[in-house]
């Protein structure tokens, strides 16, 4: 992940946190010239994700404050581990350090329960992938964090990949034309997915070139019949 992805998520949380007046309370009651030494630690057991988000967050409120990692991102954690130490002045390491572990917190939660799902179906050839379901405002950081997990990421966004949907099809449009038009108009280079409810509905996905099928709430019995069909001539989501 790049700088870019997250510089305006940053610069938004601290805007939202901090104001025009900053951390008044520290500037009442903690001395301009106070330095501190803190350790972010871990208190439950997952995997990390985050810490150049976190660093960033302190380098942006003030860039004397040192932050150094003890452990990458991806690291597998256990409760009281010490994922970096921040020191420097204590008023703007108290100004940051809400904003820094709010983003570290939810990214690790993100990889800790997307890595719980990568173990789940280790060795059946199935992979763990995300959807558009995220915060808004931070697709970025959840994408990544799947992704530190050991999971896929899928489209970024709507402009990223055709996904052809029982409410696009609810004028009455055949699955064969929605992905024709889905192809004549992304190109030969778009991935195109068909959602497909019932079996009916896979074998018409099957005559056309799109790329994936999404089950859709398929019963396990279902989903078993719909692959088998599939034959591994697309990939099959559910």
């Amino acid at each position: 992940m790049q700088r870019s992805d997250y510089e305006q998520i940053v610069a938004s949380a601290l805007s939202e946190d901090l104001g025009a007046r900053g951390d008044i309370t520290s500037q009442a009651t903690v001395p301009a010239d106070a330095s501190i030494t803190a350790d972010l630690v871990a208190r439950m057991p997952g995997t990390v994700a985050g810490l150049a988000v976190a660093s960033y967050v302190f380098e942006t409120v003030d860039d004397t404050v040192d932050f150094t990692s003890r452990l990458s991102d991806g690291d597998p954690v256990v409760a009281g581990s010490i994922l970096a130490s921040v020191s420097g002045s204590a008023r703007s390491i108290l100004a940051a350090e809400r904003t820094a572990l709010n983003l570290l917190g939810r990214m690790s939660g993100v990889a800790t329960a997307t890595a719980r799902l990568v173990k789940a179906v280790a060795g059946t050839g199935a992979r763990i992938t995300d959807t558009r379901k995220t915060m808004p405002g931070l697709r970025a950081l959840d994408k990544y964090s799947v992704a530190v997990g050991g999971g896929v990421n899928h489209r970024m966004g709507l402009h990223g990949a055709v996904m052809i949907k029982d409410n696009h099809l609810a004028s009455g449009l055949s699955i064969e034309k929605a992905v024709s038009a889905a192809r004549s108009l992304g190109g030969p280079e778009v991935e195109i997915t068909v959602e497909v409810e019932d079996l009916d509905q896979l074998r018409q996905v099957l005559g056309t070139d799109a790329n994936r099928i999404l089950l859709d709430n398929m019963g396990t019995g279902t989903m078993k019949e719909a692959v088998r069909l599939v034959g591994g001539g697309m990939l099959v989501e559910a």
